[in-house]
């Protein structure tokens, strides 16, 4: 008796384990980093936050509409995981990541600007910022256009962790779905 006990409780230990580094592969590592952003985590929160609050041509009343609007963005973000490659305590994956197509929305917001620049002069024919960021909002409300990008992910393995490099800037324009491509 004591030996089936015995063996169950090393079959249950090494099934523990492997289990636990199965979630300590580059791959999982980058999923769970996606689906933070799907499941708006509370440090992906906080990221949006500072993006909002850089908007400082924004009112207030619209950095909580741009706050909404990259929380659904963050919320439709799809990936799939393309191709992951281990060197030593350094890898990389491939992922393909599809979101809203926010660099159209914004050059036709822009463009739209130039050409009928008296669309958002107040009544006194001045310029009014507060009408254009209104119409750039609504713009990036209504994107149902969708753009795949490609983000290489760099991993290193510390302590057998496997932990996300910093991302660039470009990748995090590409999350961000504001890519100038």
């Amino acid at each position: 008796m004591k030996k089936i006990l015995s063996t169950i409780g090393l079959l249950f230990i090494l099934t523990g384990c492997s289990l636990g580094n199965m979630d300590n592969t580059p791959t999982k590592q980058v999923e769970k980093y996606l689906n933070n952003y799907q499941t708006l985590d509370s440090n992906i929160l906080t990221k949006l936050d500072s993006i909002v609050d850089e908007e400082t041509l924004l009112s207030d009343t619209q950095k909580d509409t741009y706050r909404d609007i990259l929380k659904k963005h963050y919320q439709d973000l799809t990936y799939t995981i393309k191709e992951e490659t281990v060197n030593g305590d350094k890898a990389t994956v491939e992922a393909e990541i599809e979101v809203n197509d926010y660099t159209k929305a914004l050059r036709s917001a822009e463009e739209y600007k130039v050409s009928n620049e008296s669309e958002f002069n107040d009544e006194n024919g001045v310029y009014d910022e507060e009408k254009y960021q209104e119409y750039r909002l609504g713009l990036l409300k209504d994107t149902k256009d969708r753009v795949k990008y490609t983000i290489y992910f760099s991993l290193t393995k510390q302590d057998d962790e496997w932990t996300l490099d910093t991302l660039s800037q470009t990748d995090e324009d590409k999350i961000l779905g504001i890519y100038e491509y």
